[in-house]
């Protein structure tokens, strides 16, 4: 018999790879919305690796961030567009993209609020996120106004 005082269980920090391009839809879906700043983008070229800092909104916690940190490996150039260049700019990253170029590489599109973006040229698509920290309730849940203006 269950009873309404039962204990729930903490939720896991949240630890996803990415290989293909079904696997980044998964890693974009949980990443929507998460903040981060110019500064918090680190390419180690000598190293072919990308990461990134950013605070995540916890679509499936309700209400809380979490740092997590983004690192893509195999990495052959970074461009960006569009993008604000002062370090403590806010950005919000909207969706994650893959387009195939040369099999298995192609490019990573990060795709912000404002119509910035970032692109990432992989030899081949070599992704991790993972939290970082505990959770903290957000100050403000994101909204999507003009998907709702648009239904």
């Amino acid at each position: 018999m269950a009873t309404d005082a039962e204990p729930t269980k903490p939720i896991a920090p949240l630890r996803l790879l990415a290989a293909d391009a079904d696997d980044l839809q998964i890693m974009s879906a949980a990443l929507q919305d998460s903040i981060l700043r110019p500064v918090d983008i680190v390419w180690e070229k000598s190293a072919r690796r990308v990461t990134l800092a950013l605070s995540r909104f916890c679509w499936e916690c309700g209400g809380t961030r979490v740092m997590a940190a983004m690192q893509f490996g195999d990495v052959d150039a970074v461009k960006s567009r569009r993008l604000p260049r002062g370090p403590e700019t806010a950005l919000e990253l909207l969706a994650i993209d893959f387009e195939p170029v040369e099999a298995p590489g192609g490019r990573v599109i990060l795709m912000f609020a404002g119509g910035g973006d970032l692109r990432i040229d992989v030899e081949c698509l070599d992704a991790v996120v993972t939290d970082l920290s505990e959770r903290w309730p957000a100050r403000i849940a994101p909204t999507h106004l003009e998907q709702a203006s648009a239904e």
